[in-house]
Protein backbone atom coordinates (compact mmCIF):
# COMPACT_ATOMS: atom_id res chain seq x y z
CA UNK A 1 0.00 0.00 0.00
CA UNK A 2 2.67 2.18 1.01
CA UNK A 3 4.54 1.85 -2.37
CA UNK A 4 0.81 2.24 -4.64
CA UNK A 5 0.53 5.46 -2.14
CA UNK A 6 4.02 6.55 -3.34
CA UNK A 7 3.63 6.12 -7.02
CA UNK A 8 0.64 8.33 -6.68
CA UNK A 9 2.20 10.63 -4.89
CA UNK A 10 5.57 10.87 -7.38
CA UNK A 11 2.48 10.88 -11.33
CA UNK A 12 1.20 14.16 -9.06
CA UNK A 13 4.21 15.66 -8.31
CA UNK A 14 5.87 14.85 -11.35
CA UNK A 15 2.37 16.28 -13.84
CA UNK A 16 2.41 19.44 -11.35
CA UNK A 17 5.95 20.41 -11.29
CA UNK A 18 6.12 20.20 -15.07
CA UNK A 19 2.68 22.09 -15.52
CA UNK A 20 4.43 24.89 -13.25
CA UNK A 21 7.76 24.33 -14.93
CA UNK A 22 6.13 25.33 -18.43
CA UNK A 23 4.31 28.47 -16.52
CA UNK A 24 7.58 29.93 -15.41
CA UNK A 25 9.88 29.02 -18.33
CA UNK A 26 12.14 27.04 -16.14
CA UNK A 27 12.87 22.88 -17.89
CA UNK A 28 10.77 20.51 -15.93
CA UNK A 29 13.74 18.12 -15.16
CA UNK A 30 15.96 21.02 -13.35
CA UNK A 31 12.63 21.48 -11.22
CA UNK A 32 11.98 17.82 -10.44
CA UNK A 33 15.42 17.62 -9.23
CA UNK A 34 14.93 20.27 -6.71
CA UNK A 35 11.87 19.31 -5.73
CA UNK A 36 13.09 15.93 -4.99
CA UNK A 37 15.74 17.00 -2.82
CA UNK A 38 13.51 18.87 -1.12
CA UNK A 39 10.81 16.18 -0.32
CA UNK A 40 14.13 13.62 0.49
CA UNK A 41 14.41 16.35 3.81
CA UNK A 42 10.99 16.63 4.94
CA UNK A 43 10.41 15.01 8.12
CA UNK A 44 9.23 11.24 8.27
CA UNK A 45 9.99 11.15 4.67
CA UNK A 46 11.41 7.15 4.19
CA UNK A 47 14.77 6.52 2.87
CA UNK A 48 14.96 6.14 -1.38
CA UNK A 49 16.75 3.52 -2.89
CA UNK A 50 16.18 2.65 -6.24
CA UNK A 51 18.01 -0.15 -6.92
CA UNK A 52 20.44 -0.05 -10.02
CA UNK A 53 19.54 -2.62 -11.90
CA UNK A 54 15.79 -1.35 -11.39
CA UNK A 55 16.90 2.06 -13.67
CA UNK A 56 19.48 -0.07 -15.97
CA UNK A 57 17.14 -2.97 -16.75
CA UNK A 58 13.89 -0.89 -16.56
CA UNK A 59 13.41 2.18 -16.86
CA UNK A 60 16.24 3.40 -19.64
CA UNK A 61 15.62 0.48 -21.95
CA UNK A 62 11.77 2.70 -22.86
CA UNK A 63 12.93 5.63 -22.71
CA UNK A 64 16.01 5.11 -25.03
CA UNK A 65 13.46 2.95 -27.07
CA UNK A 66 11.40 5.76 -27.11
CA UNK A 67 13.69 8.18 -28.09
CA UNK A 68 15.91 5.94 -30.67
CA UNK A 69 12.10 4.98 -32.65
CA UNK A 70 11.54 8.48 -33.62
CA UNK A 71 15.54 9.50 -34.07
CA UNK A 72 15.96 10.13 -37.55
CA UNK A 73 17.53 7.50 -39.76
CA UNK A 74 18.83 10.19 -42.27
CA UNK A 75 19.74 12.39 -39.95
CA UNK A 76 21.60 9.65 -37.67
CA UNK A 77 23.61 8.26 -40.67
CA UNK A 78 24.98 11.87 -41.89
CA UNK A 79 26.33 12.58 -38.34
CA UNK A 80 27.05 9.07 -37.42
CA UNK A 81 31.19 10.23 -37.67
CA UNK A 82 30.58 13.11 -34.92
CA UNK A 83 28.28 10.65 -32.92
CA UNK A 84 30.75 8.09 -32.58
CA UNK A 85 33.32 10.20 -31.89
CA UNK A 86 31.76 11.75 -28.93
CA UNK A 87 29.85 8.68 -27.71
CA UNK A 88 33.07 6.00 -27.68
CA UNK A 89 36.53 8.25 -28.51
CA UNK A 90 35.21 10.78 -25.64
CA UNK A 91 33.87 9.13 -23.13
CA UNK A 92 37.56 6.67 -23.02
CA UNK A 93 39.82 9.57 -22.93
CA UNK A 94 37.75 11.37 -20.78
CA UNK A 95 37.65 7.76 -18.37
CA UNK A 96 41.64 7.71 -19.14
CA UNK A 97 42.05 11.24 -17.88
CA UNK A 98 40.18 11.01 -14.86
CA UNK A 99 41.84 7.58 -13.98
CA UNK A 100 45.05 8.98 -14.13
CA UNK A 101 44.39 12.84 -12.30
CA UNK A 102 42.65 11.14 -9.11
CA UNK A 103 45.16 9.20 -8.20
CA UNK A 104 47.44 12.20 -7.34
CA UNK A 105 44.46 14.19 -5.50
CA UNK A 106 43.09 12.07 -3.13
CA UNK A 107 45.11 9.54 -1.42
CA UNK A 108 43.74 5.73 -1.30
CA UNK A 109 42.50 6.38 -4.03
CA UNK A 110 43.68 4.12 -7.13
CA UNK A 111 43.69 4.16 -11.18
CA UNK A 112 41.09 1.47 -11.26
CA UNK A 113 38.24 3.15 -9.47
CA UNK A 114 39.41 6.43 -10.72
CA UNK A 115 38.68 5.02 -14.45
CA UNK A 116 35.81 3.38 -12.99
CA UNK A 117 34.66 7.07 -11.96
CA UNK A 118 35.51 8.49 -15.21
CA UNK A 119 33.42 5.92 -16.48
CA UNK A 120 30.46 6.61 -14.83
CA UNK A 121 30.20 10.57 -15.22
CA UNK A 122 31.71 10.38 -18.98
CA UNK A 123 28.21 9.64 -20.85
CA UNK A 124 26.28 12.51 -21.11
CA UNK A 125 22.31 11.59 -20.23
CA UNK A 126 19.53 10.85 -22.91
CA UNK A 127 16.93 11.84 -20.44
CA UNK A 128 18.90 15.36 -19.37
CA UNK A 129 19.16 16.13 -23.84
CA UNK A 130 15.29 16.77 -23.26
CA UNK A 131 16.50 20.75 -21.73
CA UNK A 132 18.24 21.18 -25.07
CA UNK A 133 15.07 21.03 -27.56
CA UNK A 134 13.46 23.86 -25.72
CA UNK A 135 16.54 26.10 -26.31
CA UNK A 136 16.08 26.23 -29.98
CA UNK A 137 19.06 25.19 -31.27
CA UNK A 138 19.81 24.37 -34.59
CA UNK A 139 17.85 20.33 -35.43
CA UNK A 140 21.40 18.84 -36.51
CA UNK A 141 22.91 20.12 -33.13
CA UNK A 142 20.13 18.26 -31.51
CA UNK A 143 20.68 14.91 -33.27
CA UNK A 144 24.35 14.81 -32.24
CA UNK A 145 23.84 15.28 -28.88
CA UNK A 146 20.65 12.70 -29.10
CA UNK A 147 22.63 9.73 -31.33
CA UNK A 148 25.65 10.59 -28.56
CA UNK A 149 23.52 9.94 -24.96
CA UNK A 150 21.92 7.33 -27.29
CA UNK A 151 25.50 5.27 -27.65
CA UNK A 152 27.34 6.68 -25.26
CA UNK A 153 26.51 4.38 -22.37
CA UNK A 154 27.03 1.23 -23.81
CA UNK A 155 30.85 2.71 -23.60
CA UNK A 156 30.53 3.75 -20.26
CA UNK A 157 29.18 0.57 -18.82
CA UNK A 158 31.52 -1.95 -21.11
CA UNK A 159 34.68 0.42 -19.50
CA UNK A 160 32.95 0.27 -15.82
CA UNK A 161 32.86 -3.01 -16.41
CA UNK A 162 36.69 -3.37 -17.29
CA UNK A 163 37.88 -1.51 -14.56
CA UNK A 164 35.34 -3.20 -11.92
CA UNK A 165 37.68 -6.38 -13.31
CA UNK A 166 40.87 -4.77 -12.84
CA UNK A 167 40.48 -3.78 -9.29
CA UNK A 168 40.99 -7.46 -8.25
CA UNK A 169 43.32 -8.29 -11.59
CA UNK A 170 45.26 -6.84 -14.55
CA UNK A 171 43.19 -6.00 -17.32
CA UNK A 172 45.04 -5.66 -20.50
CA UNK A 173 44.02 -2.53 -23.92
CA UNK A 174 43.46 -5.62 -25.91
CA UNK A 175 41.01 -6.96 -23.32
CA UNK A 176 38.91 -3.70 -23.68
CA UNK A 177 38.79 -3.47 -26.63
CA UNK A 178 37.50 -7.14 -27.35
CA UNK A 179 34.63 -6.76 -24.97
CA UNK A 180 33.58 -3.44 -26.54
CA UNK A 181 33.50 -4.85 -29.92
CA UNK A 182 31.91 -7.56 -28.23
CA UNK A 183 29.54 -6.25 -26.79
CA UNK A 184 28.17 -4.35 -29.74
CA UNK A 185 28.40 -6.91 -32.13
CA UNK A 186 26.40 -8.98 -30.24
CA UNK A 187 24.10 -5.82 -29.37
CA UNK A 188 23.89 -5.09 -33.24
CA UNK A 189 22.51 -8.44 -33.91
CA UNK A 190 19.98 -9.29 -31.22
CA UNK A 191 18.73 -5.94 -31.79
CA UNK A 192 17.97 -6.65 -35.61
CA UNK A 193 16.48 -9.52 -34.93
CA UNK A 194 13.91 -8.17 -32.80
CA UNK A 195 13.06 -5.71 -34.74
CA UNK A 196 12.49 -7.75 -37.96
CA UNK A 197 10.53 -10.06 -35.81
CA UNK A 198 8.45 -7.84 -33.93
CA UNK A 199 7.64 -5.71 -36.62
CA UNK A 200 6.48 -8.99 -38.87
CA UNK A 201 4.31 -10.22 -35.76
CA UNK A 202 2.66 -6.73 -35.59
CA UNK A 203 2.32 -6.61 -38.85
CA UNK A 204 -0.34 -9.56 -38.33
CA UNK A 205 -2.26 -8.27 -35.67
CA UNK A 206 -5.45 -6.77 -36.81
CA UNK A 207 -5.67 -4.56 -33.34
CA UNK A 208 -3.95 -1.84 -33.22
CA UNK A 209 -4.23 -1.62 -28.90
CA UNK A 210 -2.60 -4.98 -29.55
CA UNK A 211 -0.06 -4.20 -31.48
CA UNK A 212 1.05 -1.06 -29.51
CA UNK A 213 1.03 -3.79 -26.25
CA UNK A 214 3.84 -5.89 -28.06
CA UNK A 215 6.01 -2.58 -28.96
CA UNK A 216 5.51 -2.01 -25.07
CA UNK A 217 7.96 -5.43 -24.50
CA UNK A 218 10.04 -4.96 -27.62
CA UNK A 219 12.40 -2.62 -25.19
CA UNK A 220 12.91 -5.48 -22.98
CA UNK A 221 13.33 -8.22 -25.60
CA UNK A 222 16.27 -6.58 -26.88
CA UNK A 223 17.78 -5.53 -23.76
CA UNK A 224 17.47 -9.32 -21.92
CA UNK A 225 18.95 -11.23 -24.42
CA UNK A 226 22.25 -8.93 -25.34
CA UNK A 227 22.97 -8.85 -21.88
CA UNK A 228 22.71 -12.35 -21.37
CA UNK A 229 25.38 -13.16 -24.21
CA UNK A 230 27.89 -10.39 -23.06
CA UNK A 231 26.48 -7.79 -25.32
CA UNK A 232 25.10 -4.15 -24.44
CA UNK A 233 21.32 -4.27 -23.52
CA UNK A 234 21.12 -0.62 -24.12
CA UNK A 235 22.90 -0.61 -27.54
CA UNK A 236 20.80 -3.58 -28.14
CA UNK A 237 17.78 -1.37 -27.35
CA UNK A 238 18.50 1.72 -29.53
CA UNK A 239 18.80 -0.35 -32.78
CA UNK A 240 15.88 -1.64 -32.79
CA UNK A 241 14.49 1.43 -32.20
CA UNK A 242 16.15 2.80 -35.02
CA UNK A 243 14.90 -0.44 -37.26
CA UNK A 244 11.81 0.13 -36.24
CA UNK A 245 11.51 3.24 -36.70
CA UNK A 246 12.70 3.80 -40.17
CA UNK A 247 10.92 0.43 -41.47
CA UNK A 248 7.15 1.58 -39.44
CA UNK A 249 6.56 3.48 -41.77
CA UNK A 250 6.17 0.56 -44.32
CA UNK A 251 5.27 -2.24 -42.24
CA UNK A 252 2.56 -0.69 -40.10
CA UNK A 253 -0.58 0.54 -40.64
CA UNK A 254 -1.25 4.28 -39.67
CA UNK A 255 -4.20 3.30 -36.91
CA UNK A 256 -0.89 1.37 -35.38
CA UNK A 257 1.81 4.02 -35.68
CA UNK A 258 -0.98 6.43 -34.02
CA UNK A 259 -2.02 4.66 -30.88
CA UNK A 260 1.72 3.65 -30.37
CA UNK A 261 2.88 7.60 -30.85
CA UNK A 262 0.56 8.45 -28.16
CA UNK A 263 0.73 5.41 -25.67
CA UNK A 264 4.82 5.95 -26.00
CA UNK A 265 4.67 9.65 -25.34
CA UNK A 266 3.04 9.14 -22.29
CA UNK A 267 5.32 6.46 -20.90
CA UNK A 268 8.26 8.79 -21.68
CA UNK A 269 6.34 11.48 -19.98
CA UNK A 270 6.17 9.83 -16.70
CA UNK A 271 9.61 7.77 -17.12
CA UNK A 272 11.52 11.18 -17.71
CA UNK A 273 10.03 12.73 -14.62
CA UNK A 274 10.12 9.79 -12.50
CA UNK A 275 13.97 9.24 -12.71
CA UNK A 276 14.84 13.22 -12.36
CA UNK A 277 12.51 12.85 -9.19
CA UNK A 278 14.18 10.24 -7.90
CA UNK A 279 17.52 11.65 -8.66
CA UNK A 280 16.61 14.18 -6.12
CA UNK A 281 15.61 11.98 -3.80
CA UNK A 282 18.35 9.56 -3.12
CA UNK A 283 20.15 12.31 -2.08
CA UNK A 284 19.71 11.97 1.54
CA UNK A 285 20.81 8.19 1.75
CA UNK A 286 24.32 9.04 -0.18
CA UNK A 287 24.51 11.92 2.21
CA UNK A 288 24.07 9.76 4.94
CA UNK A 289 26.31 7.18 3.96
CA UNK A 290 29.04 9.28 3.26
CA UNK A 291 29.39 10.87 7.00
CA UNK A 292 28.99 7.63 8.32
CA UNK A 293 32.44 6.52 5.97
CA UNK A 294 34.15 9.15 8.70
CA UNK A 295 35.93 11.09 5.06
CA UNK A 296 36.39 14.94 5.06
CA UNK A 297 34.01 16.98 3.09
CA UNK A 298 36.80 18.65 1.39
CA UNK A 299 37.47 15.42 -0.35
CA UNK A 300 34.11 15.81 -2.03
CA UNK A 301 34.39 19.35 -2.90
CA UNK A 302 38.18 18.11 -4.69
CA UNK A 303 36.92 15.35 -6.70
CA UNK A 304 33.30 16.75 -7.76
CA UNK A 305 35.49 20.04 -8.64
CA UNK A 306 38.28 18.42 -10.50
CA UNK A 307 35.80 15.84 -12.48
CA UNK A 308 34.08 18.46 -13.50
CA UNK A 309 36.86 20.72 -14.67
CA UNK A 310 38.26 17.49 -16.63
CA UNK A 311 34.84 16.95 -18.10
CA UNK A 312 34.79 20.55 -19.64
CA UNK A 313 37.85 21.06 -20.68
CA UNK A 314 38.02 17.35 -22.28
CA UNK A 315 34.67 18.10 -24.21
CA UNK A 316 35.78 21.49 -25.35
CA UNK A 317 38.66 20.16 -27.26
CA UNK A 318 37.43 17.22 -28.36
CA UNK A 319 34.14 19.23 -29.92
CA UNK A 320 37.06 21.93 -31.52
CA UNK A 321 38.81 19.48 -33.14
CA UNK A 322 35.75 17.66 -34.49
CA UNK A 323 34.11 21.04 -35.87
CA UNK A 324 37.94 21.12 -37.88
CA UNK A 325 36.92 17.74 -39.03
CA UNK A 326 33.60 18.66 -40.19
CA UNK A 327 34.97 21.69 -41.91
CA UNK A 328 37.52 19.36 -43.34
CA UNK A 329 35.24 17.36 -44.01
CA UNK A 330 32.40 20.17 -45.61
CA UNK A 331 34.75 21.03 -48.36
CA UNK A 332 35.72 17.38 -49.53
CA UNK A 333 32.00 16.64 -50.05
CA UNK A 334 32.10 19.83 -51.76
CA UNK A 335 34.42 18.76 -54.30
CA UNK A 336 32.08 15.84 -55.07
CA UNK A 337 29.61 17.89 -57.01
CA UNK A 338 30.90 18.68 -59.95
CA UNK A 339 31.56 14.22 -60.16
CA UNK A 340 27.80 13.72 -59.32
CA UNK A 341 26.58 16.36 -62.02
CA UNK A 342 28.54 14.13 -64.54
CA UNK A 343 27.07 11.20 -63.64
CA UNK A 344 23.58 12.40 -63.40
CA UNK A 345 24.25 13.43 -66.94
CA UNK A 346 25.62 10.05 -67.93
CA UNK A 347 22.82 8.37 -66.85
CA UNK A 348 20.19 9.99 -68.80
CA UNK A 349 22.70 9.75 -71.47
CA UNK A 350 22.22 7.08 -74.62
CA UNK A 351 25.27 4.88 -73.28
CA UNK A 352 23.35 4.56 -70.05
CA UNK A 353 20.54 3.28 -71.75
CA UNK A 354 21.88 0.02 -72.07
CA UNK A 355 21.49 -0.48 -68.59
CA UNK A 356 18.44 -2.34 -67.00
CA UNK A 357 15.87 0.81 -66.12
CA UNK A 358 15.60 -0.87 -62.05
CA UNK A 359 19.81 -0.14 -62.26
CA UNK A 360 19.38 3.32 -63.94
CA UNK A 361 16.29 4.07 -61.14
CA UNK A 362 18.62 3.30 -58.36
CA UNK A 363 21.89 5.15 -59.39
CA UNK A 364 19.75 8.26 -59.52
CA UNK A 365 18.48 7.78 -56.38
CA UNK A 366 21.94 6.98 -55.17
CA UNK A 367 23.08 10.73 -56.60
CA UNK A 368 19.88 12.48 -55.87
CA UNK A 369 21.03 11.05 -52.22
CA UNK A 370 24.57 12.39 -52.35
CA UNK A 371 23.51 15.75 -53.81
CA UNK A 372 21.20 16.52 -51.20
CA UNK A 373 24.05 15.09 -48.67
CA UNK A 374 25.86 17.66 -50.40
CA UNK A 375 23.39 20.67 -49.73
CA UNK A 376 22.66 19.23 -45.99
CA UNK A 377 25.96 19.74 -44.82
CA UNK A 378 26.88 23.11 -47.07
CA UNK A 379 23.14 25.11 -45.65
CA UNK A 380 23.55 23.38 -42.45
CA UNK A 381 26.86 23.63 -41.11
CA UNK A 382 28.10 23.37 -37.41
CA UNK A 383 29.65 26.45 -36.25
CA UNK A 384 31.91 27.99 -33.28
CA UNK A 385 28.89 29.04 -32.05
CA UNK A 386 27.49 25.68 -32.07
CA UNK A 387 30.19 24.18 -31.00
CA UNK A 388 30.15 25.90 -27.33
CA UNK A 389 26.32 24.68 -27.12
CA UNK A 390 27.58 21.40 -28.17
CA UNK A 391 30.27 21.38 -25.22
CA UNK A 392 27.92 23.12 -22.51
CA UNK A 393 24.55 20.92 -23.19
CA UNK A 394 26.54 17.84 -22.02
CA UNK A 395 24.50 17.28 -18.88
CA UNK A 396 24.59 14.42 -17.16
CA UNK A 397 21.65 12.21 -16.00
CA UNK A 398 20.17 9.63 -14.28
CA UNK A 399 22.71 6.84 -15.81
CA UNK A 400 25.42 8.07 -13.72
CA UNK A 401 23.91 7.82 -10.46
CA UNK A 402 22.55 4.39 -11.43
CA UNK A 403 26.14 3.17 -12.93
CA UNK A 404 27.69 4.38 -9.80
CA UNK A 405 25.54 2.45 -7.67
CA UNK A 406 26.34 -0.64 -9.31
CA UNK A 407 29.98 -0.65 -7.73
CA UNK A 408 30.57 -3.22 -5.63
CA UNK A 409 30.82 -2.69 -1.67
CA UNK A 410 34.51 -3.78 -1.44
CA UNK A 411 35.26 -0.98 -3.67
CA UNK A 412 37.80 1.43 -2.13
CA UNK A 413 36.32 4.85 -0.93
CA UNK A 414 32.88 3.31 -2.57
CA UNK A 415 30.59 6.36 -0.86
CA UNK A 416 33.29 8.94 -1.65
CA UNK A 417 33.00 7.54 -5.80
CA UNK A 418 29.19 7.39 -5.59
CA UNK A 419 28.48 10.76 -4.22
CA UNK A 420 31.11 12.29 -6.14
CA UNK A 421 28.76 10.98 -8.97
CA UNK A 422 26.06 12.60 -7.52
CA UNK A 423 27.27 15.85 -6.85
CA UNK A 424 28.81 15.61 -11.06
CA UNK A 425 25.64 14.61 -11.94
CA UNK A 426 23.39 17.02 -10.14
CA UNK A 427 25.70 20.14 -10.74
CA UNK A 428 25.75 19.53 -14.56
CA UNK A 429 21.67 19.60 -14.33
CA UNK A 430 21.39 22.57 -12.66
CA UNK A 431 24.35 24.48 -13.50
CA UNK A 432 24.50 23.95 -17.32
CA UNK A 433 20.93 22.69 -18.01
CA UNK A 434 19.77 26.05 -15.88
CA UNK A 435 22.18 28.23 -17.67
CA UNK A 436 22.17 26.35 -21.45
CA UNK A 437 18.79 28.80 -22.75
CA UNK A 438 20.77 31.94 -21.65
CA UNK A 439 24.10 30.67 -23.47
CA UNK A 440 22.43 29.91 -26.34
CA UNK A 441 20.18 33.36 -26.50
CA UNK A 442 23.84 35.53 -25.40
CA UNK A 443 26.05 33.29 -28.44
CA UNK A 444 23.13 34.25 -31.17
CA UNK A 445 22.49 30.32 -31.70
CA UNK A 446 19.22 29.90 -32.07
CA UNK A 447 18.03 28.59 -35.23
CA UNK A 448 15.10 28.88 -37.14
CA UNK A 449 14.36 27.33 -40.09
CA UNK A 450 10.87 27.98 -40.11
CA UNK A 451 10.46 29.96 -43.44
CA UNK A 452 12.42 26.96 -45.12
CA UNK A 453 10.28 24.25 -43.89
CA UNK A 454 7.18 25.96 -45.30
CA UNK A 455 8.89 26.21 -48.54
CA UNK A 456 9.65 22.51 -48.13
CA UNK A 457 6.06 21.53 -46.60
CA UNK A 458 4.18 23.55 -49.34
CA UNK A 459 6.60 21.98 -51.87
CA UNK A 460 5.41 18.13 -50.50
CA UNK A 461 1.61 18.99 -50.46
CA UNK A 462 2.40 20.15 -54.10
CA UNK A 463 4.08 16.80 -55.10
CA UNK A 464 1.11 14.55 -52.59
CA UNK A 465 -1.67 16.48 -54.73
CA UNK A 466 -0.06 15.62 -57.92
CA UNK A 467 0.26 11.99 -57.25
CA UNK A 468 -3.12 11.87 -55.64
CA UNK A 469 -4.32 13.21 -59.15
CA UNK A 470 -2.66 11.05 -60.85
CA UNK A 471 -3.61 8.01 -58.72
CA UNK A 472 -7.57 9.11 -59.26
CA UNK A 473 -7.06 10.05 -62.83
CA UNK A 474 -5.69 5.99 -63.49
CA UNK A 475 -8.70 5.02 -61.18
CA UNK A 476 -11.23 6.36 -62.81
CA UNK A 477 -10.26 5.08 -66.26
CA UNK A 478 -9.03 1.48 -65.27
CA UNK A 479 -10.72 1.11 -62.15
CA UNK A 480 -8.98 -0.79 -58.88
CA UNK A 481 -8.01 -4.70 -59.16
CA UNK A 482 -9.85 -4.58 -62.28
CA UNK A 483 -13.19 -3.39 -61.19
CA UNK A 484 -14.45 0.36 -62.52
CA UNK A 485 -15.75 2.55 -59.25
CA UNK A 486 -18.29 4.93 -58.89
CA UNK A 487 -17.55 8.26 -60.57
CA UNK A 488 -19.09 10.17 -58.13
CA UNK A 489 -16.57 8.05 -55.27
CA UNK A 490 -13.75 9.12 -57.96
CA UNK A 491 -14.43 12.55 -57.45
CA UNK A 492 -14.64 13.27 -53.80
CA UNK A 493 -11.35 11.67 -53.55
CA UNK A 494 -10.07 13.93 -56.17
CA UNK A 495 -11.61 17.14 -54.46
CA UNK A 496 -10.69 15.84 -50.43
CA UNK A 497 -7.03 15.98 -49.28
CA UNK A 498 -7.77 16.08 -45.97
CA UNK A 499 -9.82 13.57 -43.99
CA UNK A 500 -13.37 12.95 -45.14
CA UNK A 501 -15.29 14.23 -42.12
CA UNK A 502 -19.10 14.46 -44.22
CA UNK A 503 -20.57 11.59 -46.17
CA UNK A 504 -23.78 13.35 -47.45
CA UNK A 505 -22.15 13.16 -51.19
CA UNK A 506 -22.91 9.57 -51.19
CA UNK A 507 -26.26 10.50 -51.36
CA UNK A 508 -29.88 8.69 -49.20
CA UNK A 509 -29.39 5.07 -47.47
CA UNK A 510 -29.07 2.38 -49.61
CA UNK A 511 -26.93 0.09 -51.95
CA UNK A 512 -26.01 2.80 -53.69
CA UNK A 513 -24.43 4.60 -51.14
CA UNK A 514 -22.82 1.60 -49.40
CA UNK A 515 -20.80 1.20 -52.61
CA UNK A 516 -19.90 4.31 -53.05
CA UNK A 517 -18.67 4.49 -49.56
CA UNK A 518 -16.59 1.19 -50.63
CA UNK A 519 -15.14 2.84 -53.44
CA UNK A 520 -14.05 5.96 -51.88
CA UNK A 521 -12.72 4.02 -48.90
CA UNK A 522 -10.99 2.31 -51.12
CA UNK A 523 -9.53 4.51 -53.97
CA UNK A 524 -8.58 6.57 -50.84
CA UNK A 525 -6.27 4.06 -49.30
CA UNK A 526 -4.48 3.53 -52.91
CA UNK A 527 -4.13 7.44 -53.10
CA UNK A 528 -2.54 7.43 -49.49
CA UNK A 529 -0.50 4.21 -50.14
CA UNK A 530 0.88 5.55 -53.63
CA UNK A 531 1.47 9.16 -51.33
CA UNK A 532 3.22 7.28 -49.18
CA UNK A 533 5.61 5.77 -51.25
CA UNK A 534 6.40 8.98 -52.99
CA UNK A 535 7.41 10.75 -49.59
CA UNK A 536 9.41 7.47 -48.67
CA UNK A 537 11.53 7.73 -51.85
CA UNK A 538 11.87 11.29 -51.24
CA UNK A 539 13.15 10.35 -47.49
CA UNK A 540 15.79 8.15 -48.80
CA UNK A 541 16.60 10.84 -51.46
CA UNK A 542 16.74 13.15 -47.85
CA UNK A 543 16.03 16.32 -50.36
CA UNK A 544 13.41 17.67 -47.58
CA UNK A 545 14.16 18.04 -43.52
CA UNK A 546 13.26 15.36 -41.84
CA UNK A 547 11.05 17.47 -39.41
CA UNK A 548 9.01 18.38 -42.25
CA UNK A 549 8.56 14.77 -43.93
CA UNK A 550 7.13 13.83 -40.36
CA UNK A 551 4.47 15.88 -40.46
CA UNK A 552 3.77 15.23 -43.60
CA UNK A 553 3.57 11.85 -42.86
CA UNK A 554 1.84 12.52 -39.74
CA UNK A 555 -0.88 13.88 -41.90
CA UNK A 556 -0.73 10.60 -44.16
CA UNK A 557 -1.71 8.63 -41.09
CA UNK A 558 -4.04 10.77 -40.15
CA UNK A 559 -5.85 11.30 -42.87
CA UNK A 560 -5.80 7.37 -43.70
CA UNK A 561 -7.34 6.21 -40.19
CA UNK A 562 -10.30 8.70 -40.44
CA UNK A 563 -10.95 7.49 -43.74
CA UNK A 564 -10.86 3.81 -43.04
CA UNK A 565 -13.21 4.26 -39.46
CA UNK A 566 -15.74 6.30 -41.54
CA UNK A 567 -17.81 3.95 -42.99
CA UNK A 568 -17.14 0.44 -43.85
CA UNK A 569 -13.69 -1.04 -43.73
CA UNK A 570 -12.27 -1.80 -47.16
CA UNK A 571 -11.33 -5.54 -47.69
CA UNK A 572 -7.61 -6.17 -47.34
Amino acid sequence: MDLLLLAVAGVLVIVTVTSVAGRIGVAAPLLLVVAGVGISFLPGMPRIEVPPEAILAGVLPPLLYAASVNMPAMDFRRDFKAISGLSVVLVLVSALSLGWLLPRLIPGIGFAEAFALGAIVSPTDAVATSIVRRTGVAPRLVTVLDGESLLNDATALVLLRTAVAATGASVSFWHVGLDFVQAVGVAVVVGVLVAVVSLFVRSLVEDATVATSISFVVPFLAYAPSEHLGGSGLVAVVVAGLVIGSRSLVELRADDRIAEAVNWRTIAFLLEGAVFLVMGLELRPLLADFDDSGQPWSRLVVVTVATLVVLWVGRALWVALLLLELRRGRRAVARHAPRLASFREYLASEQAQTLSRRRRERALQLVRRREADVSFYTEQPLGARDGVVLVWAGMRGVITLAAAQTLPPETAQRSLLVLAAFCVAGASLLLQGGTLTWVVRWLGAESDRTPQRRAQLRALLEAMGEVADARCAEAAEEGLDGRPLDPLAVEQVRRRRTPAAEWEWAGEDGVDRERRIRDFVRLRRAVLEEQREALLDLRSEGRFDSQVLDTVLGRLDVTEYAATRRGPQPPR
